[in-house]
């Protein structure tokens, strides 16, 4: 669990307070996986934009929307901390850099490469 607050009275300067409170959970959760991976579902797509350490080599997700799965891949072998360079789906490069999102059962392949 996450501190919901930080207290700077004494006697208890930098003591983290309200440890059960799961609300702060949530938002650190949601924090890592929109801000930091760049993991974002509008509508029936989903945009795939990440913030990372350049020595990350990447990272991966699997999503399931309805019946379907994606298997995303992000790949970082240029080491860089962002900037999408391309997008593939099923082996097809995307132009819009927004993966669509189809209930169709079938198990689907994202890569998601970064680069300059």
């Amino acid at each position: 669990m996450v501190c919901a607050d930080i207290y700077s009275q004494a006697p208890y300067v930098r003591r983290g307070g309200w440890t059960w409170y799961t609300g702060s959970a949530a938002w650190m959760y949601r924090l890592g996986l929109e801000t930091i991976l760049g993991f974002k579902k509008i509508g029936d797509t989903l945009h795939i934009d990440p913030v990372i350490p350049p020595d990350w080599d990447g990272f991966e997700i699997r999503y399931q929307f309805g019946d379907s799965v994606y298997l995303i891949q992000v790949d970082n072998s240029a080491h860089v901390s962002q900037h999408v360079r391309q997008i593939i789906l099923d082996g097809q490069s995307l132009n819009d850099r927004s993966i669509p999102l189809i209930n169709d059962h079938l198990e689907h392949r994202v890569v998601v490469v970064l680069g300059g």
